[in-house]
C-alpha cells in the first residue's frame, strides 16, 4: 500500500468482503493493519461503523453475524500454514472482542489465503492448516482448487445460506480447552447456576449449556420470540456471567464468551434442538464453533447435552437449529485421544478493494507499508 504520508486524505486499506458459512465480514492481511492491538481495534471500530445500531458510517451490517473481521497472516508456528485472528466487532458499543473463534468466518480463511498467495493451490484440492490465534488451536481446511485455483462453484447446500457452492471441509483437530486446557473447565460435567442444571463446556468456544425445559421453553422457539423476551434474556445473562466466573472468565459481562445455549431433545430422532445466543441475540442458525462444542458435549457422559441427545452416532451428530440442521462428525485417532470434529461449510468472495477510514494517511505513517 503506497500513500503520501503527509496527505490529509482518508486512508484506504485493502480488504476482501467474504461470506464464510452463515457469517459475513471483511478479510484483511495483517500487514495492512496496525501491529499494535489497541490501534488496530480502534481502526476496526472506525471501519465497521460501530457505536451505531445500523453501523451506517461503516461496512458493518448492523448485526453480530455481519460485524465480524478476519485477519490473516503468515503462520507463526511450524505446524500451520497461516494464522487466522478473528475479531467480533460489537455493533452498538465501540468494543472489539478477540477472545472467541468463529468457525463460519474460519471457513473463508483458507480460500482467502490461497488467493492472496500465502498458500499455493494444488489440483484438485488444497489442505490448509490454520492456526487460530484466538484459541491456539489448529483447524485443517480442505478447499476445492481445480488446476490449483479456488472455485466457489459447487453443489453443496448448508442451512442458513441460499443456493449451492463448493464444499469446504473443516476438521477441528483438538478443539477442547481453548482457554484453560480442559473440556470441562469447572471440573464438573453438570452443576447448578441460578437454580438450573447446566454444563460449562470449553470446546472450540466456551459455552454454558442449558436445558430449554428448565426455563419453561420447548427449544424450537423462533429467534424473534426469544429475542423479544426481556425476562429470558436477563436470566440468560445472569447464568452466563456466573458461568464465566466459574470458567475463569471474570469479565464475561464485557465479553461475548461464554455463549449461552438452550438445548432440547429432537422429537423424532437422536440429536439436539439448539438455540445459540451470541450472547445477547439468538443466532438464526448455529455457530460452527458452537456446533463443535455441543456435539462433543453430547458424547461426554454426565453433561446436559448427553442426557438430552439420545443414542447418537458419532459419524453424524445432528443439531437442529432455526435455519435447518448441522451435522458434526466426531472421530478419535486412538481411544483415549482428543475428539476430531469435522463439518462442511461453503464460502464466497463478494468483493475486493479498499475500505476508507477517517484516519488521515499522515497519522498512519508509523504502520503503513509501501506496496
Amino acid at each position: 500500500m503506497s500513500r503520501d504520508a503527509s496527505s490529509n486524505e482518508p486512508l484506504g486499506i485493502p480488504c476482501v468482503l467474504m461470506r464464510g458459512g452463515t457469517s459475513k465480514g471483511p478479510f484483511f492481511l495483517a500487514s495492512d493493519l496496525p501491529p499494535d492491538p489497541a490501534m488496530r481495534d480502534q481502526l476496526l471500530l472506525d471501519l465497521m461503523g460501530s457505536g451505531h445500531p445500523l453501523q451506517i458510517d461503516g461496512i458493518g451490517g448492523g448485526n453480530p453475524l455481519s460485524s465480524k473481521v478476519a485477519i490473516i497472516d503468515h503462520a507463526s508456528r511450524p505446524d500451520a500454514d497461516i494464522d487466522y485472528l478473528f475479531a467480533q466487532v460489537k455493533v452498538d458499543e465501540r468494543q472489539v472482542d478477540t477472545s472467541p473463534n468463529c468457525g463460519n468466518m474460519l471457513s473463508a480463511a483458507a480460500p482467502f489465503a490461497i488467493e492472496a498467495g500465502l498458500v499455493p493451490g494444488v489440483h484438485p484440492r488444497t489442505q490448509v492448516r490454520i492456526h487460530n490465534v484466538n484459541t491456539g488451536k489448529i483447524i485443517r481446511a480442505t478447499v476445492q482448487t481445480p488446476s490449483g485455483r479456488v472455485t466457489y462453484q459447487g453443489d453443496t447446500r448448508i442451512a442458513g445460506v441460499p443456493g449451492r457452492a463448493a464444499p469446504i471441509e473443516l476438521a477441528f483437530l483438538d478443539a477442547a480447552g481453548t482457554r484453560g486446557g480442559r473440556l470441562l473447565p469447572t471440573g464438573a460435567a453438570q452443576e447448578q447456576i441460578e437454580g438450573v442444571d447446566v454444563s460449562c463446556i470449553d470446546c472450540a468456544i466456551p459455552m454454558v449449556l442449558i436445558p430449554a425445559e428448565a426455563l419453561g421453553l420447548r427449544g424450537d422457539e423462533p429467534p424473534s420470540k426469544l429475542n423479544g423476551d426481556a425476562a429470558l434474556l436477563r436470566r440468560l445473562e445472569a447464568i452466563r456471567i456466573e458461568a464465566g466466573r466459574r470458567m475463569g472468565i471474570p469479565d464475561a459481562g464485557s465479553r461475548v464468551i461464554p455463549k449461552p445455549v438452550l438445548l432440547a431433545a429432537r422429537e423424532s430422532a437422536p440429536g439436539l434442538r439448539v438455540r445459540y445466543f451470541m450472547p445477547h441475540q439468538c443466532h438464526r442458525a448455529l455457530a460452527i464453533t458452537g456446533g463443535v462444542g455441543i456435539a462433543t458435549a453430547a458424547v461426554t457422559a454426565g453433561t446436559v447435552a448427553h442426557a438430552l441427545a439420545g443414542p447418537i452416532e458419532t459419524t453424524g451428530v445432528v443439531l437442529e437449529h432455526p435455519g435447518g440442521c448441522l451435522e458434526v462428525s466426531l472421530e478419535r485417532a486412538k481411544p483415549d485421544g482428543p475428539w476430531i470434529a469435522s463439518v462442511v461449510r461453503t464460502a464466497r468472495r463478494l468483493f475486493e478493494g479498499k475500505v476508507f477510514t477517517h484516519l488521515p494517511a499522515r497519522e498512519a505513517s508509523s504502520w503503513t507499508r509501501a506496496a
